[in-house]
């Protein structure tokens, strides 16, 4: 936004962040979060604390760093505000998305760096890496939780630990138990339960699913074609008799169990009957359409080593464009008793792509990967904060919107004939 766009929605921005700001206490602490959140919302290239103080009339560079990298404010009391507020803005949810993002970096000094996966690179590379929880419409999105990553050497390290001001109870989560307790934080918050979907790297994970269930969660989670599956209900398999004397058997032997087929494979041994033409939405470049099938399948998961975990069925949805050499994509979901219509699964398993152009609104906009604070709480404060003024900026979006018949203000006018 350029000064003259920020003065004319200051008063709605203020509005939107005041009982957000209330748990943060003092007054001061309230007016920096409102300085820097109009930072964030301001046009410039770099959104870290020295230049967007140097764009800002009256911002001061030490009281800004004070605020976000060690005023003692609560990220969770803000974030369940947050989340409160954008359920009750963007009516019509349809998903909760699971996705991770990474910040490239070039010392090794800020909290959690290392050489890992970098998918804004593409390739491994010196790094921090988050997971985030999203609220999702079938329009747009907003994320409501985050949590950043620690590899193992972080925590093993006092030093580290100390540089890092690492809470001292903080013990190793990977990146899917971080997930799960994001899942976690939002039941505890009543948020109204959704089908959860993410990419493979949870999804292949057959312990994330399972937890999903658990929770009582719906989901549809995209996996690798080397998953492997078997189209019959294992458990349907006799226990043979144990040997007289002997103790009795509670498993099916390897050898009684039918050999599992990959995805792929299976996908190749569907009849050209099994394919549906679906159209799952209108994009920039047209009717979004492709071709589907699914499947019920029990996943073989730790099969050959005689694992013995739960099964239970799961959909299988294949993608498989007209003309292609393969399949693209295979999620399995689990979208509760209901019978579950290929339309329906479709649009859900496909409603991940909102949350790419959320996180390239937040960095490319909005500077969340522009924060140069080392601490654990700074770098938590900073994307809270620039999630309050992303969630502000959905606000402004739904309030233009033509079709939008409900006043976001807190008193709105009365509606001509409306009952009161």
């Amino acid at each position: 936004m350029t000064n003259k766009e920020l003065a004319a929605v200051r008063g709605r921005l203020d509005e939107f962040l005041g009982d957000l700001l209330a748990p943060m206490g003092r007054s001061e602490r309230q007016h920096w979060a409102t300085v820097y959140i109009q930072g964030l919302l301001m046009d410039g290239d770099r959104k870290s604390i020295e230049p967007m103080a140097n764009r800002m009339e009256g911002a001061d560079i030490q009281s800004l760093r004070q605020f976000v990298g060690q005023s003692p404010w609560a990220v969770e009391e803000v974030q369940h505000l947050l989340a409160e507020k954008m359920v009750d803005l963007l009516t019509e949810p349809e998903v909760w998305m699971i996705d991770e993002t990474s910040f490239p970096k070039a010392g090794t000094a800020s909290v959690g760096v290392a050489r890992q996966y970098c998918g804004a690179l593409g390739k491994v590379a010196n790094c921090q890496v988050a997971v985030s929880l999203h609220w999702s419409t079938a329009q747009m999105s907003c994320p409501l939780l985050w949590r950043l990553y620690l590899p193992a050497v972080w925590l093993a390290d006092p030093q580290r630990r100390a540089a890092g001001k690492i809470p001292e109870n903080l013990q190793y989560q990977s990146k899917n138990e971080l997930a799960l307790g994001l899942i976690d934080q939002a039941l505890d918050w009543d948020l109204p339960r959704l089908p959860v979907v993410a990419d493979s790297a949870y999804g292949n994970d057959f312990d994330f699913r399972q937890a999903l269930r658990q929770r009582g969660l719906p989901y549809a989670v995209a996996v690798e074609p080397t998953t492997k599956v078997w189209t019959a209900d294992p458990n349907q398999i006799p226990v043979p008799v144990g040997k007289p004397g002997g103790r009795p058997r509670k498993f099916v032997p390897l050898a009684a169990l039918p050999e599992p087929q990959t995805l792929a494979e299976l996908a190749r041994s569907l009849p050209s009957s099994a394919w549906q033409a679906v159209t799952w939405r209108t994009g920039t470049k047209g009717p979004q359409r492709s071709r589907f099938a699914k499947v019920k399948v029990w996943a073989a998961h730790g099969w050959k080593a005689q694992r013995h975990p739960e099964r239970v069925a799961e959909w299988l949805l294949i993608e498989w464009a007209a003309g292609a050499e393969a399949p693209s994509d295979y999620w399995l979901a689990d979208l509760g008793p209901q019978p579950v219509g290929l339309r329906r699964l479709v649009r859900i398993a496909r409603s991940r792509w909102r949350v790419e152009l959320d996180y390239r609104e937040l960095k490319e906009e909005l500077g969340l990967d522009h924060y140069e604070g080392r601490h654990w709480l700074g770098w938590h404060h900073h994307v809270t904060l620039v999630s309050l003024a992303f969630a502000f900026l959905r606000q402004e979006q739904v309030r233009i919107k033509k079709n939008f018949w409900c006043d976001t203000a807190a008193n709105p006018p009365s509606v001509a004939g409306g009952v009161d």
